[in-house]
Formats: structure tokens, C-alpha cells, sequence
């Protein structure tokens, strides 16, 4: 098996798979069928939203009016679970039905921002904003924590909306008991809520809620000093934003790796992490005066 490194993952291939020159990070929006340079070189140029326009991280009504939705879309079958149990006068099944959607939550997360973190670009269908929003999170990963509440969930909000409703439905024609609607419920929510436990995660300590910094010492949420070796070259690692409890196992095993390897191989793509950071990547400090104005 190769070894993979951080700058060039393909170092200690057999020769006939090395390429003649350093590898280079590549915003592809789709598989090249030909050859591993033609890849789409559509450039990112991340905006300090912060800065530039403050009132995008403002919520709208239209922001609020998804993310009441979402969580409208997550308690109902959080409601139908206990229901159910009550019904059943059984509570263990769907607590450790929900125990397993909060599992599967951190490591969807994960997969997720290793996904949007080191493939596609601005054109990239559906994705392609969510792709930059991300590149200019790494340049200024502090203007997650001035972004307001809605504004900031309201993405995740929309895409639980509709992956709920049709899971729920299918629920209640198949139904199913206490532990299905909890597994969906919890799994959802979490998904729902992974971008403000992010931004709790790169918040100061001191602004962060009592009980939250409770639960990022207990493990329960991810934790400012575990998300923060991600924001630290070469941002391979660390990738899960619920709990981060698979970032051990993730990164240990070299899984992310791996499948950048596979992609590589099957469709000539690379991800941005092979390469040196861009400049896109090169994390800037938030100013010091405008700190001190918070």
C-alpha cells in the first residue's frame, strides 16, 4: 500500500503512475475522461463577507422561515418516537436508536466537508456556493461566529426539509416504531445543527455558553481545539463538526486519503489538499481593532 504524505500523496507510487511534475491542487466540476490535467481551473476568490458586506451575515426572514421549518421537520419525529414509546412502554430501543443517529451525524459532517473542502467550485451544481463559502472559511474562519443563527443554518435547514419529509412518510407507511422517527429525528438535527456547533467551535472561550463549553470538555460537541488543528496545514485532518468522535478513526486509518486516492486513480481528479495551500487557504487574522469592538 502507498504511503501518503501531506504535500504529494503520490511520491511513493510505482513510476509508471507518477506524475512529472508536483502535484497541484484542482477545482474540478466534473471527471476528466482524458487526461489528470484537464480539470477545470475555474479560480475561487473568496470574499471577507465580514468586511466587505456585514449585512449577509444578517438572518432574514426567509432564513428564519427555513430554519422553523427544519426544526419543525425535526421534532415531529422526535414527537412520533416518544409517542411510541409510550405506547410500547419501551425506552431503550429508540434511545439507542437516537445515540446512533447522533453517530452517524458527526461522521456525515465529516464526510461532507472533506467533500466540498477538496472538490468541485463555484459552478459546481447545487454545491457550488456552499464549495466557496467554505474556501473563504478558511481564510477567515473567524466571520463563522458573526454570522446569525438562521443565517448561518439555514442551508442545512432547507436540505433536512426535504430529506425528512419523504423518509417520514415512508416511516409512517411502513409503521415503523419508536426507534426509526428517533434515529431520524436526532440524525437530522444534528445534521441541522452541525454549522453552529462549527461556529461555537471557533469561537473565543469566553463567548461561548456555559453549557456549551460543557459539552465540547465532555466530548458531547466538538471541541475548539480538536476543529482547530483542521485549520492548520496541510487541513487534511479533523474533518467531522458534530461531536468530531470519528476524526480519530477517520484520519488514523487514512479513509479521507484513500478515497482521494480512488477518486484520483478512477477519475484523473485531485483533491485541493495534495497541494501547498493556496492563497485562498492562508488563514487571516481577524483584525485587532474590530475585535476589541465585539
Amino acid at each position: 500500500m502507498y504511503t501518503l504524505t501531506p504535500h504529494s500523496r503520490l511520491s511513493t507510487a510505482p513510476a509508471a503512475f507518477r506524475l512529472r511534475r508536483p502535484c497541484r491542487a484542482t477545482i474540478a466540476t466534473r471527471p476528466s475522461t482524458t487526461s489528470p490535467h484537464q480539470t477545470d481551473d475555474t479560480p475561487m476568490k473568496p470574499t471577507n463577507v465580514a468586511i466587505d458586506d456585514p449585512t449577509s451575515l444578517r438572518s432574514t426572514w426567509s432564513h428564519r422561515a427555513w430554519v422553523a421549518s427544519g426544526f419543525a421537520s425535526v421534532l415531529t419525529p422526535l414527537a412520533k418516537s416518544a409517542v411510541a414509546a409510550a405506547d410500547s412502554g419501551s425506552v431503550f430501543e429508540p434511545l439507542l436508536a437516537a445515540y446512533a443517529g447522533y453517530v452517524l451525524a458527526d461522521l456525515a459532517s465529516g464526510v461532507f466537508h472533506w467533500a466540498v473542502d477538496n472538490y468541485g467550485g463555484p459552478s459546481t451544481p447545487v454545491f457550488g456556493s456552499q464549495i466557496e463559502a467554505f474556501q473563504g472559511h478558511h481564510r477567515w474562519p473567524w466571520t463563522i461566529t458573526r454570522r446569525e443563527f438562521a443565517n448561518n443554518l439555514h442551508p442545512l435547514a432547507r436540505a433536512v426539509i426535504f430529506t425528512v419529509l419523504p423518509i417520514e412518510a415512508l416511516l409512517d407507511v411502513m409503521e415503523a416504531g419508536a426507534a426509526a422517527h428517533a434515529f431520524v429525528g436526532i440524525c437530522a438535527g444534528c445534521v441541522m445543527l452541525s454549522q453552529q456547533f462549527h461556529a461555537w467551535a471557533h469561537e473565543k472561550a469566553r463567548r461561548v455558553p456555559r453549557a456549551v463549553a460543557a459539552l465540547q470538555a465532555a466530548g458531547v460537541l466538538v471541541s475548539r481545539q480538536m476543529h482547530g488543528a483542521h485549520h492548520r496545514p496541510p487541513y487534511n485532518i479533523n474533518y467531522c463538526i458534530v461531536s468530531g468522535a470519528w476524526n480519530g478513526v477517520l484520519d488514523e486509518y487514512k479513509v479521507f486519503e484513500a478515497m482521494e486516492m480512488i477518486l484520483f486513480f478512477r477519475f484523473a481528479v485531485r483533491p485541493r489538499s495534495w497541494s501547498e495551500p493556496r492563497p485562498e487557504w492562508r488563514e487571516e487574522e481577524e483584525e485587532a481593532e474590530e475585535a476589541a469592538a465585539l
